[in-house]
């Protein structure tokens, strides 16, 4: 579809100021008057942002406010019980570190790609396409102590969908630390036809910091017994090389942020000396140009080695997945106070 393509399509945009997405729904204020800007979610709270009957699809989700890691986003398909996203919103925008401000320049961390953009100042953007044929609903639970603050805007359209159109799943998942000499699962129990869509990431190093990115992704498709996609390095399946600059030339870590595949953001001990600093370091990568197919099922996993064997780092990431039909998660959530990162 190019943009300049006129379509049977009714746009809706849901929002505090519009909480029922509906045509002509929006504020009664006057000129440059704000009457309700945001919403109050209380301790154990859940609040639906987003009902809406199909056929159509999510476009935008745009959050600000609280963006922490106890407001907990889940989607809905088809009016199922059970969620194909649930996530804390820090890690499901690529954040997960989201106690940390500021990067090792004292800068705001800024990803961005092509589906997701973390803005200075944290307003945190999802372009994810997310189509569905019959009902949507997103929710966010406030499982913090206190009442918290949500500017939300969920953008999307109502018409025709294609046939062969996939639905949206994304699944967080964590350990820290990883077990040493087992390698991270960051994705199982997928069953049915789909596409893998990628991943965000986050790193915190424990112990010296003897070259982590050693570990190799692989990704076992269709009940394989071995890895069909298998990475040499964690840092070559982000797109980077040799330690992300670690081991070349300037012996420093160096950020980057592209469309699809990105190490945007380093916080923590910047000391220069090589491989020396508990670090953490927050990472992406997308398939859209490159989609990992499967007929039946699919695993990932990422070990976590360095050159001197296996680690016991911090790893924390939300995978993304297209499937022909919505289906629960692997596995549930880990308690609020598992999921502090500093």
């Amino acid at each position: 579809m190019s943009v300049f393509e006129i379509l049977e399509r009714e746009s809706f945009g849901f929002s505090a100021e519009n909480p029922t997405g509906t045509r002509s729904g929006g504020s009664r204020g006057r000129d440059c008057e704000k009457l309700r800007p945001c919403i109050q979610i209380e301790p154990g709270e859940t609040v639906t942002l987003c009902d809406v009957e199909g056929p159509g699809m999510l476009t935008h989700i745009w959050f600000t406010g609280y963006t922490g890691h106890s407001f907990i986003l889940r989607v809905y398909w088809e009016e199922n019980e059970k969620p194909s996203v649930e996530a804390p919103i820090s890690a499901f925008f690529g954040c997960a570190y989201d106690e940390n401000f500021r990067d090792r320049e004292g800068k705001y961390p800024v990803l961005n790609s092509a589906p997701i953009l973390l803005a200075p100042g944290r307003g945190y953007n999802c372009y994810w396409e997310m189509p569905f044929r019959r009902h949507c609903r997103v929710t966010m639970e406030n499982r913090s102590t206190q009442a918290q603050s949500l500017y939300y805007m969920i953008e999307g359209w109502k018409g025709e969908i294609l046939a062969n159109a996939g639905y949206f799943h994304a699944f967080y998942r964590q350990e820290h630390p990883v077990q040493k000499g087992r390698a991270y699962t960051v994705l199982d129990g997928v069953r049915g036809r789909g596409q893998f869509a990628g991943l965000c990431f986050a790193a915190g190093m424990n112990g010296h910091n003897t070259c982590w990115v050693e570990g190799e992704p692989k990704m076992y498709i269709d009940d394989s017994e071995y890895p069909t996609v298998n990475y040499t390095g964690t840092e070559d399946y982000f797109g980077g090389s040799y330690g992300f600059g670690n081991d070349i030339l300037q012996k420093r870590y160096q950020t980057f942020s592209g469309l699809y595949a990105g190490l945007y953001a380093i916080t923590g001990n910047d000391d220069c000396e090589m491989y020396n600093g508990q670090q953490r370091f927050l990472l992406y990568r997308f398939h859209i140009q490159d989609p990992v197919y499967f007929s039946r099922s699919f695993r990932m996993t990422m070990d976590n080695l360095g050159w001197t064997g296996p680690r016991y780092d911090d790893y924390t990431s939300v995978a993304y997945w297209y499937l022909e039909q919505p289906a629960a998660l692997p596995a549930d959530l880990p308690d609020d106070h598992e999921l502090v990162m500093r």
